[in-house]
């Protein structure tokens, strides 16, 4: 029955070939869409371990650095200091702008000590110095040497960072803490967190300490809904692509009715069908996920947001084929299996 279905595949090669490609097209999609919430995962950590924080210092009525409005006063990071399970402290205010570069774009715009903790490390040009200097990561598109504004303010980018953003695929630019202050607080010693070298043993009145994990944790909660959403698309596609190979397998079912009236008269059974039918149905569904393995390479870069696929996502795209190929050959089970013997002799 094997050798059968392979050289009835060879027979229908046009229609399973455009088999092959709709179904590896929907598959693609799915890998880039898993890509894209395995973005979200990565970004978050990426960006709050950036910071190489142990502990952040924030309000009591905040829930992370990120998320939360609530500030603190930026001088008691001199309070910190002074904590005998504390090396190291510095604040940093976390919030969003319009940034106008080649074109406007919403960013989060960090303030920063320099020199001190919560800079991140930098991969082209150098760190912030003085007012008027820039840290952008490289999803800005803008080089070292560009210049950007923020509320009419411009100021040149002296160094570039790479993976560092959030919501998303929202990019960051790190100015100093004076600059971020002056734009968004109108100059008032304010800060979103203090980040910690070393453990507080405790925390000055009115705030509470958060653990790297429990930023990170806050940082994800904005987009449970967004990958939520992903998840359930994905599982659209997968139907979908049961459903292209399944329409695909009934049809040639009803086009070799009197094939398996034969079969059935020459006493071949239920289970040699299923074989035969199920084998068509995974070599369509594999050569599928091959073709969108390549397909969701060429796909990502013109995703306007990172996809990071990750080998697990492709090795799940190999196992779901199976799957897929194993229940959609079930559309042609029940046609092959109902068809009478004395067909194959001219019977009604």
């Amino acid at each position: 029955m094997l050798f059968v279905s392979l050289r009835d595949l060879e027979w229908r090669r046009r229609r399973f070939l455009i088999g092959v490609v709709a179904t590896g097209l929907v598959f693609a999609l799915a890998v880039v869409l898993t890509g894209i919430s395995q973005s979200f995962i990565n970004e978050v950590s990426r960006t709050a371990n950036a910071f190489e924080a142990d502990q952040w210092i924030v309000s009591e009525k905040a829930l992370g650095p990120f998320t939360a409005t609530t500030m603190l006063n930026a001088n008691l990071v001199d309070t910190v200091r002074k904590d005998p399970g504390v090396s190291g402290a510095s604040p940093v205010l976390i919030t969003r702008f319009p940034v106008q570069g080649n074109s406007l774009r919403d960013s989060g715009v960090i303030g920063v000590v320099p020199h001190g903790l919560g800079v991140p490390e930098v991969v082209d040009g150098r760190t912030i110095e003085r007012s008027g200097e820039a840290l952008a990561d490289r999803s800005m598109h803008r080089g070292v040497g560009k210049t950007f504004s923020i509320g009419g303010v411009q100021f040149v980018i002296v160094g570039r960072t790479k993976g560092v953003s959030y919501f998303a695929g929202q990019p960051t630019v790190f100015l100093t803490l004076d600059d971020a202050q002056k734009l968004t607080v109108a100059g008032q010693p304010l800060a979103s967190a203090i980040v910690v070298h070393g453990t507080v043993t405790r925390p000055p009145a009115n705030t509470h300490a958060l653990s790297n994990a429990d930023v990170i944790k806050d940082l994800k909660r904005p987009l449970k809904a967004a990958s939520g959403t992903i998840d359930i698309l994905r599982v659209l596609l997968w139907i979908v692509a049961a459903g292209i190979i399944g329409s695909i397998l009934y049809v040639q079912a009803i086009e070799r009715t009197r094939d398996f009236a034969v079969f059935k008269a020459t006493g071949v059974g239920g289970r040699a069908l299923a074989v035969g039918l199920a084998f068509q149905a995974i070599v369509l569904a594999i050569l599928a996920a091959i073709v969108a393995i390549g397909l969701s390479f060429l796909l990502a870069p013109l995703m306007p947001m990172p996809v990071e696929t990750p080998a697990s996502g492709f090795i799940l795209l190999l196992v779901v084929s199976v799957v897929i190929g194993v229940l959609a050959s079930l559309f042609g089970l029940r046609r092959a299996i109902s068809v009478d013997p004395a067909l194959a002799f001219g019977g009604a």
